[in-house]
């Protein structure tokens, strides 16, 4: 249930209102727009009566949740909600009007890689660096990262650069470890890891949350509202293709559901087109159809000699193309009103 308070309406007036509504374990979650607070009530609201509140002087107006998810709902907070962690000099943002850009290979392989597209993607405007340390993959017998070894030289690599770094967490046991990341990913295997989204809501730490490889949107969401009922409300969403009977390419990316979530959610959306194609020479397109799609950023595979990659080269670009798609973007957030922090 939505309470929108009148125009006017104080603080600590709304306060004194919500703690009437606090009964039979009803939580009173407060937003602050442009002109008004609402205050979202989580919990079994079936006993509340919404013409008594649509009576009480300081309501304007009263809105039953259809949706099961709620915090994440947008008619929870209108305006959309931005992410920052600090960074060399300031803040890397994503969302509010700054498109945020995450470029770094698909696993850490060594200090010079690293440290190297590091270096590379920073120059060419990325905002966040990424990079796997531990990776799931399909096939017990590949390349499964380097583990804590690639944790460590990942920091290393934000130490020399100043980018903030995200990495995947694939389970509850490593968490301490991830201490110094500043974005912890779920990856699509993991999407609806209760368990894991669970702790990850107590954490408080940023996290980027991708769609399931079958994932509906709802569920997506319903992901989210794991994080946030935990308390959680810096999260991430993002795209990355889901599975489809055509196998062209890696997967199928939904650009539809930039809009979709953007419109049933607050929360900053992300696009990430090397996964959900498979194919270097895709990315570039995909990239720009995302932001023109409204997106808040994307997150991009750059390798230094994909050829020679140990994970996923074929998606991945090297940093000149990188650059020249740094180029486009720039003219696709312009064109969108947003800008690259």
């Amino acid at each position: 249930m939505i309470i929108a308070m009148k125009e006017g309406v104080s603080r600590g007036e709304a306060e004194q209102f919500a703690e009437t509504l606090k009964k039979d374990g009803i939580a009173v979650h407060f937003s602050q727009g442009a002109n008004r607070i609402v205050l979202g009530l989580v919990g079994d609201t079936s006993a509340v009566n919404g013409e008594n509140l649509m009576a009480h002087h300081l309501v304007e107006k009263v809105i039953r949740v259809q949706e099961p998810y709620k915090r994440a709902n947008r008619l929870f907070h209108p305006a959309g909600t931005t992410v920052e962690v600090l960074a060399a000099g300031g803040t890397a943002k994503i969302g509010g009007g700054t498109l945020g850009i995450i470029a770094g290979p698909c696993s850490v392989e060594s200090r010079e890689q690293i440290v190297d597209i590091a270096r590379a993607v920073k120059k060419a405007g990325a905002s966040f660096l990424r990079g796997g340390a531990f990776k799931p993959r399909t096939s017990p017998y590949s390349f499964q990262g380097l583990g804590c070894g690639g944790l460590d030289l990942l920091l290393e690599a934000k130490k020399e650069t100043g980018l903030p770094v995200v990495t995947e967490l694939m389970g509850i046991h490593h968490l301490e470890l991830f201490a110094d990341v500043d974005i912890i990913q779920v990856g699509a295997r993991n999407m609806q890891n209760f368990t894991l989204l669970r702790e990850l809501g107590r954490s408080k730490k940023p996290v980027l949350l991708k769609r399931g490889l079958a994932s509906t949107l709802t569920e997506l969401l319903m992901a989210a509202e794991y994080l946030m009922a935990g308390g959680n409300s810096r999260i991430i969403l993002c795209e990355r293709g889901i599975r489809s009977f055509d196998n062209y390419t890696r997967n199928v990316l939904d650009i539809s559901a930039v809009p979709a979530l953007k419109k049933q959610s607050h929360l900053p959306v992300i696009v990430d087109p090397s996964h959900a194609t498979g194919l270097s020479w895709m990315v570039p397109a995909m990239a720009k159809a995302a932001v023109a799609a409204g997106a808040d950023g994307v997150i991009v595979e750059v390798h230094n000699n994909p050829e020679a990659a140990l994970c996923d080269g074929e998606q991945s670009l090297t940093p000149a193309a990188f650059s020249l798609l740094m180029d486009s973007l720039r003219k696709y957030a312009d064109i969108e009103g947003k800008h690259i922090s």
